[in-house]
């Protein structure tokens, strides 16, 4: 797929964790301080990391819907417990706080304020609740028109209702929209069952691509939007 000669869409949408907001590194550090106080030197925290990501997820699409305080939390007890160690409430608080903490990557700002400059609405469509995401969006210099959460739509990536609760908002169908991601796993499923255009920032994480779905266009890192949105005549 390609985004030449199709037309020009008046929402961006964003995923926040990882495109916009340094989410790997904050994760990292978050779990790091978690194991440290319980003396824990000996796990590893990407392989933490692995474990809790398999749980949050299975939580995030087993019914009923959650808050993600609460799927977070619980995620992180499951994994603490599969490493044989006890978890607590503080755990989640620390973990959530350090996600509301997460600074965006460096490029993000003076770029979304060129993509307004340019003329496009920007939102953001998160798998987070409203007040755990204020703390980013307060980084990104006032440039983001609306923030849409799994929270408000009931529902988490990469179920199609979150999307589908976010063009309803906005007033626009999925042809006035293009999605601009870092998540395969979740984004990218969406796109493929919706139909939306997508744009993959591959920040070299080594997330790979579904084996199904190609997005419409692969940039390193969200400065290289505007030039791309450019050469299109956007």
């Amino acid at each position: 797929m390609s985004l030449k000669g199709t037309r020009r869409p008046t929402w961006l949408t964003f995923d926040c964790y990882g495109t916009l907001i340094q989410w790997d590194e904050g994760l990292l550090a978050a779990v790091q301080e978690i194991l440290s106080h319980r003396g824990a030197t000996e796990v590893e925290a990407s392989r933490f990391i692995e474990v809790y990501d398999r749980h949050e997820h299975a939580l995030e699409q087993t019914p009923p819907h959650r808050s993600f305080r609460e799927v977070s939390g619980q995620g992180l007890r499951l994994a603490l417990e599969e490493f044989g160690l006890d978890g607590s409430e503080k755990d989640a608080t620390v973990l959530t706080s350090r996600i509301s903490a997460m600074p965006p990557f460096p490029e993000v700002v003076s770029t979304l304020a060129k993509l307004k400059t340019m003329g496009f609405s920007l939102c953001i469509v998160s798998n987070t609740d409203d007040d755990v995401i204020a703390g980013n969006v307060a980084q990104l210099g006032g440039h983001i028109d609306r923030v849409v959460t799994a929270q408000q739509a009931g529902a988490y990536k990469p179920a199609p209702r979150l999307f589908e609760y976010a063009h309803e908002l906005l007033g626009v169908s999925k042809d006035d929209v293009v999605h601009i991601c870092a998540s395969p796993h979740l984004d990218h499923a969406a796109a493929r069952d919706i139909g939306f255009r997508c744009v993959w920032i591959d920040r070299g994480t080594g997330r790979k691509l579904l084996p199904d779905y190609t997005p419409d266009a692969t940039l390193k890192t969200l400065d290289e939007v505007p030039q791309l949105f450019a050469t299109l005549g956007w």
